[in-house]
């Protein structure tokens, strides 16, 4: 995958698809349709407004992405720029297929649902591979770092709403609260279920932590001769395997 773009296999019909820009490439792009900048201010301005919240940032990946859309034509060198004694930058701007690439991808971004494959649901399906009592203490130190999380968006939406910053430019963060409440409530839940007992889980050895009770996982066909049911998104995007 190239920093800026990742090119996508061929569709069906044996024609290539459109390059589809990442999360970086995209971040970028919105700088520089705000106006033409150098890399490290780039760097600079996603620090400043947070936006590592949203994207990886990093000098080395940024400048390589800034490269990869102007290898691309959505970006493109204006001049230079000199301060004090530094360097020399190159000042890019965003070109018109770059504007419109940009605003294509956020269309299809907000319109269509994408399954992104984050890591907490894959850990939730196989947490019980740990004992019970391991799983309690690592989603209680989850809770705990989520809670700081909370509060830091709670700390940025107060700053906005002070300073007047109008909402367009910060309706991401009660998303962001949202979305954080809801993992710290359901995994609240989850932790009085197993706490409990109400939640059935296997034995582990307490010295050795090799699993005591017989492991046999019912979700698989030996088990259920009937297959689970197929989630329509996945039954007309999935191919079968070869």
């Amino acid at each position: 995958m190239l920093a800026g773009i990742d090119m996508r296999e061929v569709t069906e019909m044996g024609q290539h698809a459109r390059p589809t820009v990442t999360p970086l490439a995209i971040a970028v792009l919105a700088l520089l349709d705000e106006r033409p900048m150098h890399p490290y201010e780039a760097f600079q301005l996603l620090i400043a407004r947070r936006e590592d919240m949203l994207v990886k940032v990093r000098p080395g990946s940024l400048y390589h992405t800034v490269a990869r859309l102007a290898d691309q034509g959505l970006v493109c060198a204006e001049g230079v720029d000199r301060d004090g004694n530094r360097p020399e930058r190159t000042i890019y701007r965003i070109t018109d297929s770059g504007r419109e690439t940009l605003r294509s991808r956020i269309t299809e971004i907000l319109r269509n649902p994408a399954r992104e494959y984050p890591v907490f649901p894959l850990a939730l399906g196989e947490a019980h591979n740990l004992p019970a009592q391991e799983v309690l203490a690592l989603l209680r130190e989850r809770v705990e770092r989520l809670a700081h999380d909370l509060a830091d968006v709670e700390m940025m939406s107060q700053w906005a709403g002070v300073h007047a910053v109008p909402r367009r430019y910060w309706i991401v963060l009660p998303y962001l609260h949202a979305t954080i409440a809801a993992e710290i409530a359901w995994v609240n839940n989850l932790i009085s279920e197993l706490d409990s007992g109400e939640m059935e889980w296997d034995e582990f050895d307490a010295a050795t932590g090799v699993r005591i009770t017989e492991h046999q996982h019912p979700w698989s066909a030996a088990e259920n001769p009937e297959p689970p049911p197929v989630p329509r998104s996945w039954s007309e995007t999935s191919t079968s395997p070869p």
